[in-house]
């Protein structure tokens, strides 16, 4: 929780001013308006969460803006619940997960933090490397690979969907518990690569049938608004199950979750909050908010 409030400290900062004041006017609502937009919760969310917030202060008769930040806490934690669900795996054997998202948003990164998350959970990984046009993404890889002792399978400038088909097919011989597909990073506007990640997730479909389980989206809190357009983007192209949001410690903009929660509710399993590997945490709504706006 520590760790989650000081990486959220950016954007809590600005909101939690508003409520500096002694008592509750137009002119407070009006900068708590300011407040959430500048944190990139964009119109919708806002409008949201400020009728809300009002109707829950009449409700209590609350007369004081300390109380009205609380509400606030619970106003955005009933906003937020639709996107907190848990990883499972163990219902497929194995259960293969594919990563996308643009470069940059630390997708290879966010692999082996959650490939220390799954090993340490005693969950026997392999990793494949489709980013097969960076050659340092698959070097970064086997870096992860190595230090979470865990296998890989990779070619050198092969076909993305070939390592990948063979990557799930190793997977199922070797007895993997969970087979995870880094893919190449790409803007949702380059339509001919994005029908290349289409292909990989039909390949996966031939080499395991009903794979994969997760398609998993890697985006950067940093990048605000954009990081909603990227949401909506792959989810149309692939049909996101589940989003990791990275890169929380350093932004401002950390209200961007209310604006996915508002516009495109896919569930987030996982946020990071720091370099570290333990960094990668469960995404909590209740714990979200309050340290959003403590």
């Amino acid at each position: 929780m520590d760790k989650l409030r000081q990486g959220l400290r950016k954007t809590g900062s600005s909101i939690a001013q508003v409520f500096t004041g002694t008592q509750i006017s137009d002119e407070l609502y009006e900068e708590l308006e300011a407040a959430l937009l500048m944190a990139d919760a964009g119109v919708k969310a806002t409008e949201f969460l400020l009728q809300d917030l009002k109707r829950r202060v009449k409700e209590t008769k609350a007369t004081d803006p300390a109380a009205v930040r609380l509400l606030l806490v619970d106003a955005l934690t009933e906003l937020l619940q639709p996107l907190q669900r848990q990883l499972v795996i163990g219902e497929h054997s194995p259960t293969v997960m594919m990563v996308v998202g643009v470069n940059g948003a630390g997708k290879t990164t966010s692999i082996g933090k959650l490939t220390r998350h799954l090993a340490d959970a005693e969950a026997n990984v392999l990793l494949a490397a489709a980013d097969t046009f960076r050659a340092a993404a698959r070097e970064q890889l086997s870096v992860w690979a190595d230090r979470n002792r865990v296998q890989i399978v990779s070619q050198e400038g092969g076909d993305p969907s070939a390592v990948t088909f063979d990557a799930v097919v190793a997977g199922r011989s070797r007895g993997a518990d969970v087979v995870i597909a880094d893919t190449a990073g790409r803007l949702p506007t380059q339509l001919h690569l994005m029908e290349e990640l289409k292909k990989i997730k039909r390949v996966i479909g031939k080499a395991q049938e009903g794979a994969p389980h997760e398609v998993l989206l890697v985006v950067d809190g940093n990048t605000g608004q954009n990081a909603l357009t990227q949401v909506k983007a792959f989810d149309e192209a692939l049909g996101l199950t589940a989003l990791i949001v990275t890169k929380l410690d350093g932004t401002a903009k950390g209200g961007v979750l209310a604006a996915i929660a508002r516009e495109r509710p896919v569930p987030v399993y996982f946020i990071g909050v720091g370099e570290k590997l333990e960094d990668l945490q469960t995404f909590d709504a209740r714990e979200f908010a309050q340290a959003l706006l403590e």
